[in-house]
């Protein structure tokens, strides 16, 4: 029996390393998509390989519709055939709406929303042609439910995300295909002690951030049969950021 294969875009670093490591963890076969680290690509590739599974780097810009369809070439080219996608390449540069230039938001959405749309539909593609019933995973933000400054280009282009999983979801069905957006909130990506982004851990419920791990477990459970009923959610985890008006914990 073939092993499963996955392809993890964004995946030399942060989130996506621990999704890819996890689900090598999981029995995977891994394709790491990468932009401008193939160093870190290249050693999560060979962390994989001492797991006993294969894996592979492949380079894409995903604002590149090119460089996506030529990704997807070489990883089925190399693998056969995919089964789960975890599109979780993006960018969060923040930027007031005023300060807001068309190169910031060209870029941003071309990553995170452009991106994502044609990656998860050179997967759908390829898993409807090999009749495979796979699983698409997008990765969306807390920023659907919630608000904070400088991201009037993020914050909708992940609820733009969140609103595609539904539709497409919706299609997929047909073939078989599941497809799922999580939604992480603040999460650890290894920002060293004294940088300023981890002072909010004191304003949220729990009072710390998510781990990287936690992440990728709630995408290994998104993608695997326990899961196999549920298509189209949106699942947030981010420790209830979102459930104050004014997360001072003045409550406690």
């Amino acid at each position: 029996m073939e092993n499963k294969v996955s392809l993890v875009t964004g995946a030399a670093k942060g989130i996506g390393s621990a999704i890819a490591l996890r689900l090598a963890r999981d029995g995977y076969d891994v394709a790491i998509n990468y932009h401008s680290r193939p160093q870190d690509a290249e050693k999560i590739k060979r962390t994989i390989e001492s797991y006993g599974r294969r894996a592979m780097t492949v380079y894409a810009d995903m604002a590149s519709l090119t460089d996506i369809r030529v990704m997807y070439d070489e990883v089925l080219s190399a693998f056969g055939h995919v089964d789960l996608v975890v599109n979780n390449a993006g960018i969060s540069s923040e930027v007031y709406f005023l300060d807001a230039s068309e190169e910031d938001f060209d870029r941003m959405t071309a990553i995170d929303w452009k991106g994502l749309y044609f990656s998860s539909q050179a997967a759908a593609r390829s898993m409807i042609d090999r009749n495979i019933k796979g699983v698409i995973i997008n990765i969306s933000s807390n920023q659907t439910e919630g608000c904070w400054p400088r991201a009037t280009i993020y914050g909708p282009t992940k609820a733009a995300v969140s609103k595609f999983t539904k539709n497409a979801a919706m299609e997929l069905s047909l073939y078989g295909i599941r497809m799922v957006a999580v939604a992480p909130g603040y999460t650890d990506v290894g920002w060293e002690k004294g940088d300023i982004r981890l002072e909010a851990a004191s304003r949220l419920p729990f009072r710390r951030f998510a781990t990287m791990d936690e992440i990728a477990s709630l995408v290994s459970y998104a993608a695997s049969d326990e899961a196999a009923y549920m298509t189209g959610n949106t699942i947030l985890m981010d420790g209830g950021a979102t459930l104050p008006v004014v997360a001072a914990n003045d409550f406690v």
